[in-house]
């Protein structure tokens, strides 16, 4: 289980595109693609198979997944996310859920 899973808004900590916020389109091994954030442009070629037009396009490049954090919505602010399992209700097994550091909140129920 990773704590920053795709469609979660997250705001970067560091580097020229700190205090951006976006959601996370992807997550690859150790990076992760947001929206809007570390942009790049790209010269891409025609491709008249794929219906591409060419020219220079511009495109979200990966960042470090320890750059970014989890927006909790209580604060409006990027907050450290923790794993803890929620008792066990009749019939099931414990789940196991994220949750903010700062205040306890549950991230995903």
């Amino acid at each position: 289980m990773e704590k920053i899973r795709k469609g979660d808004q997250v705001v970067v900590t560091t580097g020229r595109e700190k205090g951006k916020r976006g959601t996370v389109l992807r997550v690859l091994e150790n990076k992760v693609l947001v929206e809007g954030v570390n942009r790049a442009k790209k010269h891409q070629r025609p491709n008249p198979v794929k219906g591409l037009t060419g020219g220079i396009v511009d495109k979200e490049m990966p960042i470090h997944i320890s750059n970014v954090a989890l927006v909790n919505p209580a604060t409006g602010k990027g907050d450290r996310v923790g794993f803890k399992f929620l008792e066990a209700q009749k019939g099931q097994e414990a789940r196991k859920v994220r949750f903010f550091k700062s205040n306890g909140e549950v991230v995903d129920v």
